[in-house]
């Protein structure tokens, strides 16, 4: 039973027991990301998450690191396009402390003007590291491919020549804007009692609201392509259609297509591609759910004289299922293994934490298990033939990255 209060200051925290554990994880979900930046200021809700780590008034970056390694913990963070995320796994009988070093980290960093600098450079390398990996950075391309100028089109990494101009102050405006109470959720998972919430309240309950709240715009999905040449063993495509939003109806039933197109080894696209074929080594579908849009996702990597029937084959599968629908073997089989996935992936507390604050921050409902187990059931062939229609019933956008040929 997942247990919520709302602070006094608009701030939620969620808590879920778990009794027969013995870790608790704490974290911290701000509903920020890139999709809240701006052509000055990409980047800077990654920037944001690294320098939370390095140093508070009276702890320094090795403090901090050092407080969580003394009680054998884990401290992390993560950005995505629509929100942030701070967090500690620890033993139950840390979880104060580990909850008191978070709150100093959230409100007394200090933003020092030399630890920023030198982190500058660790999210240069970061970025150059990410320049190199091709089959990520071509999801990024398509992002861009889909949604244009919008902010969802925009790197969560940021770019070199936009985070040199990052100072403390852009930091903290950047803080005031959108780490507001209204923007925050504090989940909790583990063997942890409903008293904890009285202590995160007095920690996060109290600190004051920002009467301005900026808004977001709805992307419009555009079907363009964007190809970039570069001197790599492999030719990178991604083929992206436009999807559901977070909470939509049918959003199963999309999840449970997207299995068969290409979520599993037993998937469509995996047996024609790779195992029929021997065209790529990876190929994979997924689709990502954002507040108001969506994408469907398909991505594959062959040797660039490949590339025209790689492509030719992801599409005559897409095309086929089009046609066709899910067979009632397709249908029955992605729907347990879905129904095992989400069953496996909640014997963790982080997942556990994970699952309560991303649907407290995005969705402000939690539904049980056997209420997400019902909607899966509930998925049938004519909920699986709307999605398909609405998925690709427009074209899609595409990015390549590739060597030339010639």
């Amino acid at each position: 039973m997942i247990e919520k209060h709302t602070s006094k200051n608009g701030l939620r925290i969620v808590l879920e027991k778990i009794p027969a554990v013995r870790s608790v994880t704490i974290g911290i979900w701000v509903l920020t990301g890139s999709r809240n930046e701006n052509e000055r200021n990409n980047g800077i809700s990654h920037f944001l998450e690294h320098m939370f780590f390095k140093g508070t008034e009276t702890r320094s970056s090795v403090d901090i690191a050092e407080a969580f390694d003394s009680i054998g913990g884990q401290v992390n963070a993560f950005t995505s396009k629509e929100y942030t995320c701070f967090y500690a796994k620890v033993l139950d009988t840390h979880k104060d402390y580990a909850l008191e070093i978070l709150a100093d980290m959230f409100f007394n960093s200090s933003f020092d003007p030399d630890e920023m600098e030198r982190e500058k450079k660790v999210v240069y390398e970061e970025i150059k590291m990410y320049e190199d990996t091709p089959d990520d950075i071509v999801h990024d391309l398509l992002a861009k491919a889909a949604y244009g100028n919008h902010p969802l089109g925009y790197p969560i990494l940021g770019t070199e020549e936009l985070l040199n101009k990052f100072t403390p102050q852009t930091l903290r405006e950047y803080i005031s804007n959108y780490y507001t109470p209204e923007n925050v959720v504090i989940s909790i998972a583990g063997n942890v009692e409903s008293d904890f919430i009285a202590k995160v309240d007095s920690y996060f309950g109290n600190y004051g609201k920002n009467v301005t709240r900026p808004t977001i715009m709805k992307p419009t999905f555009i079907s363009e392509t964007i190809e970039r040449h570069k001197d790599t063993e492999q030719a990178h495509l991604c083929i992206g259609y436009n999807g559901l939003p977070l909470g939509t109806e049918n959003v199963y039933s999309l999840i449970v297509l997207n299995n068969v197109l290409g979520g599993s080894m037993s998937s469509r696209l995996f047996q024609e591609v790779r195992e029929k074929r021997g065209l790529a080594y990876s190929v994979f579908s997924y689709h990502s759910a954002y507040q108001d849009s969506g994408m469907l996702t398909i991505y594959s990597g062959t040797g660039k004289e490949q590339l025209g029937l790689l492509r030719k084959t992801i599409e005559e599968t897409v095309e086929s299922l089009v046609q066709t629908g899910l067979t009632d073997k397709e249908l029955r089989n992605s729907k347990e293994q879905l129904k095992g996935s989400l069953m496996l992936s909640l014997e963790s507390t982080n997942s556990r934490m994970s699952r309560n604050g991303k649907n407290e921050l995005l969705l402000k409902r939690h539904r049980t298990l056997d209420e997400m187990i019902q909607e899966i059931d509930a998925v049938n062939h004519d909920s699986i033939r709307l999605v398909i229609d609405e998925t690709f019933g427009s074209n899609p956008s595409v990015a390549i990255i590739a060597p030339k040929i010639g």
